[in-house]
C-alpha cells in the first residue's frame, strides 16, 4: 500500500506512520516541515519512502508531479488555537486541504483528514457529529473556525460519502515535544513536577465547577491513531466522526493520574486564569461516540489512569 501522512512528522502523524510501519508498511512519503530538532527526531524513528516539504509537496501535486497514492492522511495544519493571520489559516488550513482532497478523489484515493473539537466552541450546542449540525456550530477562535470551514465545504459539496473528517478532541502521548505551548497537560506538567514539585491548575471562574473539576474528553494517541486507521480500513465508510473516548474527566483526574505514575503525593496549585482567555474557555467537552460505534468501531479506549502511567514509562521517563 503506498500512503502519504502529511503532517507526518508531528504529533499524531508520526504516530500513524509508527502504526503503519508496525504493520510493515513503509512505501509512505511524509510530508511536512522540519522546523524544529524535535520533529526531525520523530521522523528519524520512522521508516519512510521519501520526505517532502509541505510547500514542494503543494506545487508538485498541484502541477501533476506526485502519483496518487491509495491512501492520504492529512494531519498537517496549522493548529495553534492563538494563531491570528487570518489568511494564513484560510490558505493553509483550507484551500490546501480543498485542493489535496480534489486531487485524492479524482485519482480515487482514500481521503482521511484532521478536523478538530474546536468546531464545537463553547459546547453549548453539545458534542454531536450529526452533519445537518455543521452549519450551526460557533468556534470560539479562528483555528477552529478554518476547521469549520472545510467541513462544511465537504458538506456543501457533497462529500461526507467520499472522505472521513475526524475531530479529534484532547490528545496526548507520545511524540509531542516539539508542539510547544500546544503540548498536552500532560508533557508540561511532568517537567513542571520534576522541577518544582507540584503542578498548577487554573482557578474556575464558573460556579458550578470548582476549581479543577473543569472536563475534558482526553484521548490517548494509540487510541486516536486506531480510530484513524479504522476508516482506511473500511472505505465503504465516508462522513465526519469524533475522535474521543465519550467520557469527560477533569484537570483533577488527570493530575492525580500524572502524580501516580510519578509515584509522588500529589501537591497542585491553583493559579489564575489569563483575563484574555477567560471569555472563551471550555469548562466541559465530551465526544458524542454514538456515530463512531454505529459505522463499526468497538474498541475499548484506554483509560486516563492508563494511558498516562504508559504515556510517562515508555516516552516521558526516556525524554
Amino acid at each position: 500500500m503506498k500512503v502519504i501522512v502529511t503532517g507526518g512528522a508531528g504529533f499524531i502523524g508520526s504516530n500513524i506512520v509508527a502504526a503503519l510501519n508496525a504493520r510493515g508498511i513503509e512505501d509512505v512519503l511524509v510530508v511536512d516541515r522540519l522546523d524544529d530538532p524535535l520533529k526531525e527526531k520523530n521522523l528519524a524513528a520512522l521508516r519512510i519512502a521519501d520526505y517532502l516539504d509541505k510547500t514542494d509537496f503543494r506545487t508538485q501535486f498541484l502541477a501533476g508531479r506526485i502519483d496518487r497514492p491509495d491512501v492520504v492522511f492529512h494531519l498537517g495544519a496549522c493548529s495553534s488555537t492563538t494563531e491570528t493571520d487570518e489568511a494564513y489559516l484560510e490558505d493553509n488550513n483550507v484551500l490546501y486541504t480543498q485542493q489535496l482532497c480534489q486531487w485524492c478523489l479524482a485519482g480515487g484515493a482514500r481521503f482521511i483528514y484532521a478536523s478538530s473539537a474546536a468546531t464545537y466552541g463553547d459546547g453549548a450546542q453539545g458534542y454531536s457529529d450529526d452533519p445537518a449540525r455543521i452549519p450551526s456550530l460557533k468556534p470560539l477562535n479562528l483555528y477552529g473556525a478554518s476547521k469549520q470551514a472545510f467541513d462544511r465545504w465537504v458538506l456543501d459539496n457533497g462529500l461526507l460519502d467520499r472522505v472521513v473528517g475526524l475531530k479529534y478532541f484532547n490528545v496526548y502521548g507520545p511524540r509531542e515535544h516539539h508542539k510547544g505551548p500546544m503540548r498536552s497537560l500532560v508533557n508540561k506538567a511532568y517537567r513542571q513536577i520534576l522541577d518544582t514539585g507540584e503542578m498548577m491548575l487554573f482557578q474556575s471562574y464558573r460556579p458550578e465547577y470548582a476549581d479543577g473539576e473543569q472536563e475534558r474528553d482526553f484521548i490517548y494517541v494509540r487510541d486516536a491513531v486506531d480510530v484513524t486507521l479504522f476508516f482506511e480500513e473500511h472505505r465503504g465508510i465516508g462522513g465526519i466522526y469524533n475522535c474521543g473516548t465519550g467520557t469527560a474527566r477533569t484537570w483533577l483526574d488527570l493530575a492525580h493520574a500524572l502524580f501516580g505514575a510519578m509515584q509522588r503525593e500529589p501537591r497542585i496549585r491553583f493559579v489564575e486564569m489569563p483575563e484574555d482567555i477567560r471569555p472563551n474557555y471550555q469548562y466541559h467537552t465530551q465526544a458524542d461516540t454514538a456515530r463512531l460505534r454505529a459505522a463499526g468501531y468497538a474498541a475499548p479506549f484506554t483509560p486516563l489512569e492508563e494511558g498516562v502511567r504508559d504515556y510517562v514509562r515508555s516516552d516521558l521517563e526516556t525524554s
